[in-house]
């Protein structure tokens, strides 16, 4: 079932070029072909030098480009240095002049926020995702069991402690009862709907996640293992996230 293509770069600094280099590349080709390119933006701290690089590409017309994200705490301010919304307007929008962004909203009323977002984006494809692997596996905030069947654009969902201490390691709360219980996040369905799906997992601490999601069971209780199940998506690895895999498994790119 493994469909994935694998690349292993030599740490994540050169992760994040070749991840952007490959997305620079699609989006001119979607651009060229239909005029406008629809995408979905990730974040958290796989995607910092992904996105550093990727806004730094020549020649993609950000005013052709539609973006949405896949999920955001429930109750966190826009203001919050973890609120997502936060990070796509300083290290995606802002940088790139994008107008045309439809962000979740889990401070006021997340349901409204999932009506009018999801509505949107269900209108016409997604052209390419990004995406990254949680140390517990998860895709977007679908932490397991996650839920392999709903064809709901977006859901609202309790987040587990492994997901929030995950938060908490890479600084973006001070403590395990800072972080939010629930959040909002794109369904595995929708992501897979998108035509082009491109994963960046750095970081020695996904190493096992990364073993788990290409070499085992494609199960609910690993969440991102369903990326195999997509026909055109590209998993870029490091050294370190890759450590783990076997010999029949790694591709280095």
């Amino acid at each position: 079932m493994l469909q994935l293509n694998i690349k292993i770069l030599a740490d994540k600094e050169s992760l994040g070029r070749a991840a952007a280099e490959h997305a620079a590349r699609s989006l001119r080709r979607v651009i060229a072909d239909q005029r406008d390119a629809r995408i979905i933006a990730a974040t958290g701290a796989s995607q910092f030098e992904f996105l550093d690089a990727l806004t730094n590409e020549p020649d993609i017309d950000w005013s052709r480009v539609e973006v949405f994200h896949l999920d955001e705490y429930i109750g966190l301010p826009a203001t919050h240095p973890a609120s997502f919304r936060k990070y796509l307007f300083e290290r995606l929008i802002h940088k790139t002049g994008l107008t045309r962004y439809y962000l979740l909203d889990g401070d006021g009323d997340p349901q409204s926020s999932i009506r009018q977002i999801g509505s949107k984006l269900q209108s016409k494809p997604v052209d390419i995702a990004f995406a990254g692997i949680g140390e517990n596996a998860h895709l977007a905030f679908n932490d397991p069991p996650a839920n392999f069947e709903t064809e709901e654009p977006y859901l609202i969902v309790d987040l587990d402690d492994v997901c929030r201490q995950q938060q908490v390691n890479e600084g973006w709360f001070s403590e395990l009862t800072d972080v939010p219980k629930k959040a909002i996040s794109m369904s595995v369905r929708e992501i897979l709907r998108a035509k082009e799906i491109l994963v960046m997992v750095p970081d020695a601490r996904k190493a096992l996640a990364v073993k788990r999601c290409l070499e085992g069971e494609v199960t609910p209780m690993v969440p991102a293992s369903i990326l195999r199940s997509h026909s055109n998506a590209t998993i870029y690895l490091d050294t370190d996230s890759a450590a783990l895999l076997s010999p029949g498994v790694s591709t280095t790119a």
